[in-house]
């Protein structure tokens, strides 16, 4: 079994939550930006404690709690967009990148499923 930093998902992970960061760091809404941001964070922090577990049920669930927190994020971005604290580029950008980061998820939860099956 890889380890979690060779995995494609979590370095996209990390890199949105690193990029949510900086975007988020003169916000003067210290709820939203907190909120957004750890949102963002628990993504790859949930993959990571997922790939450190002994079973392969643990790791789906701590994968599934990481595609909840892009769903999430999801939702944060629309707001802030809609608010204009998030530019609409900027914005679609990382609703891109939150939906692919879910759909590999998706892929990579099916994955451990099976091998328990």
């Amino acid at each position: 079994m890889p380890r979690f930093e060779e995995l494609d998902v979590w370095k996209k992970a990390a890199r949105l939550s690193a990029d949510l960061y900086k975007s988020m760091a003169e916000l003067k809404d210290f709820g939203f930006r907190d909120q957004i941001t750890r949102a963002g964070l628990s993504i790859p922090s949930n993959i990571a404690e997922g790939y450190e577990r002994a079973t392969d049920k643990e790791i789906a669930n701590f994968l599934n709690y990481a595609k909840g927190s892009a769903g999430e994020l999801r939702t944060q971005i629309y707001i802030g967009m809609d608010i204009g604290y998030i530019e609409h580029e900027t914005g679609k950008c990382w609703l891109i990148q939150a939906e692919e980061i879910s759909k590999m998820l998706h892929g990579l939860i099916k994955s451990v499923r099976s091998r328990t099956s």
